[in-house]
Formats: structure tokens, sequence, C-alpha cells
């Protein structure tokens, strides 16, 4: 295999302007570190709430912290424009990962909630 286009397509993803303004917007709320606290809370939330999905178990309590701060970074515009940024790059990347799953005829419907 070679792995000179997997190279490149990650320097195309490292010089698109997605990935730009998530890098700024990430260096930017490094500044605030209640901000960074709450945003790895959300996101260790998230997945917690995402798995618990999955596996059919539903915890209330975290689903309410969950919407409880994701109200409190949406408030926070650098938070909000961070976490944009950080979805705006994350649909790249999972389209990608789509176009070349489906290039290789890979089953992904067990990824789809």
């Amino acid at each position: 295999m070679n792995y000179d286009t997997a190279n490149k397509l990650a320097q195309e993803l490292k010089n698109s302007e997605e990935y730009r303004q998530y890098r700024e917007l990430a260096d930017k709320i490094k500044e605030n570190e209640t901000t960074v606290a709450l945003l790895k809370d959300y996101h260790k939330l998230q997945i917690e709430v995402q798995s618990m999905a999955f596996t059919g178990n539903k915890d209330e309590e975290k689903i309410e912290r969950l919407k409880k701060i994701g109200e409190l970074l949406q408030m926070n515009r650098e938070a909000s424009d961070y976490l944009i940024a950080e979805y705006r790059l994350n649909r790249v990347v999972s389209d990608i990962y789509k176009i070349i799953a489906d290039a290789i005829d890979l089953d992904l419907s067990m990824l789809e909630a």
C-alpha cells in the first residue's frame, strides 16, 4: 500500500479552512481554564450519553448535566464558535471516511443512529 495519497490528504485537511478555524478557536479558548474544563466535561458526557444510547441504558442525571453544560457553552461566544468549528471539521473527516468506506464496500450501518 502506498501511503503518499493518505499523507497528501492529511496535508490538505491541515490546510483546509475548516481546520484553520478549528485550530485558531482551539488556541483561543485555551486561554480560559474554566471554558476548557467545561468543554472537557461536555465532551466526556457526550461520549457517555452516546454509549448509553447504544447499550439502551439511560442516565437522566447525565443527560440533564450534558444539557446544562451545553447551555453554558452556548452563552460563551468563543466556546460556541469553537464547538461549531469542531463540528464542521468532524463533518469533513466523517464525509471522507464515508467516501473511503463506500469505495471499499465497508458496511457502516452499525454506526448509524
